[in-house]
């Protein structure tokens, strides 16, 4: 399992400024022994959390046409057909996947063809199991032109906690289903806009896995 490259200076940080607060901690308060034990044990929790925040496990991805693969871990907030007014300007079916805190955080390609559009939305921050959070959030829109034709919209959504959403996504990519997507820091939520009448195969509530869970099939 790597550490993804979002994390890599935090975790240094992390671990720097640690360190001197433990250093500091044991050399004044050494005779308080049930201080700097706790000190130093809250502290090595927090790496933990930190670096298991920022995990990107491996995971070999087979192409398949047709199929909606799941593009974050999470769970299944929403399966509704709904008026998508950015980019389609149409009735459209959303299908929404949180991520909390102890989830992996980047996000993945769900399907392969080429990136039409992408634009960056400022915004509040509401917890992104809101329904609100969909357009009112800070949020970054992707549309992917499938190599059968069909456009699909990727939203990437921060949430209550999460402050940096990033993408390398850019018009005219071309982009193969379960590559890198983007990633977003610290709890938050990914849309996904497909026509209507799309079979889709997950539940409200179901756990899903980036890349390898099937949400929908076109």
């Amino acid at each position: 399992m790597k550490i993804h490259k979002e994390g890599h200076k935090l975790i240094f940080y992390s671990i720097a400024s640690l360190s001197v607060l433990n250093i500091i901690v044991i050399y004044f308060f050494k005779e308080i022994q049930p201080l700097w034990i706790s000190i130093l044990s809250l502290s090595i929790l927090m790496l933990l959390f930190i670096v298991s925040f920022f995990r990107k496990p491996e995971r070999e991805v087979k192409e398949s046409p047709g199929k909606i693969l799941s593009p974050a871990d999470g769970r299944v907030v929403a399966i509704e057909e709904m008026h998508e007014n950015e980019y389609f300007n149409e009735r459209k079916l959303q299908v929404s996947v949180f991520m909390s805190l102890i989830n992996v955080h980047y996000n993945t390609y769900p399907v392969s063809g080429t990136v039409k559009y992408v634009k960056y939305h400022p915004g509040k921050f509401y917890p992104a199991y809101h329904p609100k959070s969909s357009v009112n959030n800070e949020r970054i829109s992707i549309v992917i032109e499938t190599d059968e034709g069909t456009e699909i919209l990727i939203r990437q959504i921060a949430g209550f906690v999460a402050r940096r959403i990033t993408t390398d996504a850019k018009p005219g990519m071309k982009v193969r289903q379960g590559d890198e997507l983007g990633f977003i820091k610290f709890g938050s939520r990914v849309d996904i806009f497909l026509p209507p009448g799309t079979r889709v195969n997950v539940g409200l509530s179901q756990p899903v896995r980036a890349s390898r869970d099937i949400m929908a099939e076109i």
